[in-house]
């Protein structure tokens, strides 16, 4: 009798521990996008002559002072730019035509980590930084990012940016300071669940950053290993997240 009455909670049990779960890879997501980030855009900057993939705004810098200088711009530092918006566009199109976003985003990004590594691994690393191969493995890694920052605002609206950290340093700043000498508890409480979620994206990204550049100065673009397995466990969890219980 109570065995039968027991089996009924079973599935239960098991239902709530996969919420729960869920529930935990869910939150571990932009801490894991966080390394990704960190470790492409640096494996980037040292194995591609200098070239910010997740970083836009440092290519403009660099074209910039290279002009005023006088000296030659990349070919792979001048499309990143138009490169990056372009997939942030087709992003956003084609999150509006499915339903389960996220899962297919973060599968967009994986494909374009793992072309990234397929062409630096097996032709770089090059001199020439405006080699075609160079060139094509660049545009893979800031589409890669693109991707990532189109989702972090399309599918994940909550969770701070996961690959450019200024923004996050400064609210996080803002959000210590409101902390300490606020006066309006609502506020205080506020600053507090928004300092909570951007210090794990934080350590995630400067993690990334550490180990992008040991892995790239002993392994070079084979280093891209790691955000392509990092990618990998953030499709499982996107995926996850959006199957029906």
């Amino acid at each position: 009798m109570q065995s039968a009455l027991a089996k009924p909670s079973i599935p239960g049990r098991w239902l709530q521990t996969r919420r729960e779960a869920a529930g935990l890879a869910s939150r571990a997501l932009p801490f894991i996008l966080s390394v990704i980030g960190g470790s492409t855009d640096v494996i980037g900057f040292l194995g591609l002559n200098g070239l910010f993939t997740a970083h836009v705004t440092g290519n403009i810098v660099i074209i910039a002072a290279r002009v005023i200088a006088g000296e030659r711009t990349t070919i792979s530092a001048s499309l990143a730019v138009p490169v990056f918006m372009l997939v942030v566009f087709s992003a956003r199109l084609l999150a509006g035509r499915i339903e389960r976003a996220l899962a297919a985003l973060l599968l967009v990004q994986l494909l374009a980590l793992a072309g990234f590594l397929a062409v630096g691994a097996t032709a770089g690393p090059w001199t020439d930084a405006d080699s075609v191969l160079g060139i094509i493995a660049g545009m893979f890694g800031v589409a890669a990012m693109a991707v990532q920052n189109a989702l972090v605002q399309i599918a994940l609206r909550d969770t701070p940016a996961t690959a450019v950290m200024t923004t996050n340093v400064a609210r996080f700043t803002v959000d210590i300071a409101e902390i300490l000498v606020g006066r309006n508890a609502a506020e205080v409480a506020n600053a507090g669940r928004r300092a909570a979620r951007t210090l794990p994206v934080l350590l995630g990204f400067i993690a990334g950053c550490g180990l992008g550049a040991a892995l790239e100065a002993t392994a070079g673009l084979w280093s891209l290993a790691l955000p392509v397995g990092l990618a990998l466990v953030a499709f499982a969890i996107g995926l996850a997240q959006e199957l029906p219980p």
